[in-house]
């Protein structure tokens, strides 16, 4: 190897190592780095997670939020589904069903949904602090009433078997009557009355015409309908509603330890 570069001009070998110099330095600069890193990886602690730590799950969406001293009070058999928001002095009772994507929200006033009627899909019940006309300020959905998906109910009343079509609003202190149906996309004006057995329309809703025998014995059958249609999504949950609360304040009242 000597003789080889004893033969090679030195104007050639000089040229070589000027043009090579980068990758001369870069290979002693890793030489040089890698016991560096060798001993700082070996100093280096791996970092465990404290065993005291809280697991949350931030994938999921809460379905009952606690305002205060109020907690939303879901029936044994009323279907809620997943993504359903209820909030505050929000009541669900027996065979009721609240559909994807509906927000109760009862953070200023009482919302109750009644046995066997049904909010559907993307629907938004809220309630006043209190009503203009002087009327209640909660809102109170009672037994066999039907609320189409994409409406908007405010502090308004809804007797017993109605059906409130798709994208209908009801605003504060509204009053809708026994065997009466609103079509879709009506709005109902601050307290206004829909009388009971009237079909109602447009915006603001006017009266339309009065309801045949047969319309209104529709009504009822239209909720127990869909709540046969609940009970095959319910089948697919598993059971929750919020009676072991109840339990659980009976049995540290009564100190009763299971």
């Amino acid at each position: 190897m000597a003789t080889i570069a004893s033969r090679i001009p030195r104007r050639t070998l000089t040229s070589v190592i000027s043009r090579n110099r980068h990758l001369l330095n870069r290979t002693v600069a890793t030489e040089a780095s890698a016991p560096a890193s060798s001993s700082s990886s070996a100093s280096a602690k791996p970092i465990t997670p404290s065993p005291d730590r809280v697991k949350w799950d931030y994938r999921g969406q809460r379905k009952i939020i606690p305002l205060g001293q109020w907690n939303p009070k879901v029936a044994v058999d009323a279907y809620v589904a997943p993504n359903v928001v209820l909030a505050g002095q929000v009541t669900v009772w027996d065979g009721a069903s609240v559909w994807n994507g509906a927000v109760l929200r009862g953070d200023l006033n009482k919302i109750t949904v009644g046995f066997c009627s049904n909010v559907q899909e993307r629907c938004v019940i809220h309630a006043a602090w209190n009503s203009p006309t002087g009327l209640p300020a909660e809102t109170s959905i009672e037994r066999y009433v039907t609320i189409g998906a994409y409406s908007l109910l405010r502090s308004c009343t809804i007797e017993p078997e109605c059906i409130i079509g798709q994208h209908s609003i009801l605003m504060e202190g509204s009053l809708v009557e026994t065997h009466s149906i609103l079509e879709a996309g009506s709005v109902v004006p601050p307290g206004r009355r829909i009388p009971t057995g009237e079909l109602w329309a447009g915006n603001p809703a006017r009266f339309v015409r009065t309801l045949t025998h047969e319309e209104i014995l529709e009504i009822p059958k239209l909720a127990v309908a869909i709540n046969d249609l609940s009970q095959s999504h319910f089948s697919e949950f598993l059971p929750y509603s919020t009676v072991y609360l109840e339990v659980e304040k009976l049995k540290k009242k009564f100190g009763i330890s299971i």
